[in-house]
């Protein structure tokens, strides 16, 4: 049976082979750039925290152990989001955003459709909810924890978890009900 490149890459890694980690940097801090933005907003915070993930990377290699198929990949994006969430926690301006945050009533209901709208756009208009909104955001569809782990991860209670979470859907469709009738309104 022939390895896969992530499986002869992972025992390269294992074995301390320099170039294995700049390929593994070359191959994944793209990919892991954009993880580590959607919690982080300022490109060099993101920097900072992609460069303390790869040093965690290399100081935790020994842990990781092979399991298949984007097994590396699995790995290394958790440790990029433990990264980004333990930048988020020392940030003294993080919060998570009061119960009293306004949202139209209308956008309670609905549900957010993404349809025609691209994944960059929509990628924007999460890195716009406030803090507290987006990181409960990307935590539950992202990285699929549930309030329980989001709210054990942040240090909230649990419905605040889930509080945030829906507020931050309902945000995120009155921003698409508005970039929907702004694209209409061009076609006019």
């Amino acid at each position: 049976m022939e390895e896969s490149k992530e499986q002869i890459l992972a025992h390269r890694l294992l074995q301390k082979e320099e170039a294995a980690w700049k390929e593994l940097f070359g191959a994944y801090s793209g990919s892991l750039s954009y993880v580590c933005s959607r919690y982080i907003l300022d490109k060099e915070d993101v920097h900072d925290v992609l460069q303390n993930s790869f040093i965690q990377m290399f100081r935790s290699i020994d842990s990781f152990e092979y399991r298949g198929s984007g097994s590396l990949r699995a790995w290394i994006t958790r440790i990029v989001v433990n990264e980004s969430l333990k930048h988020i926690k020392q940030n003294p301006d993080f919060k998570t955003v009061s119960d009293d945050f306004e949202i139209p009533d209308e956008a309670n209901e609905e549900e957010p459709n993404f349809e025609e709208i691209s994944q960059n756009t929509i990628m924007m208009m999460i890195r716009s909810l406030p803090d507290g909104y987006r990181t409960v955001f990307n935590l539950y569809v992202f990285e699929e924890k549930s309030h329980k782990e989001i709210a054990e991860t942040l240090g909230i209670a649990e419905n605040s978890s889930a509080s945030q979470f829906h507020r931050a859907k309902a945000l995120l469709a009155q921003k698409i009900k508005e970039y929907k009738m702004s694209k209409t309104a061009q076609y006019e």
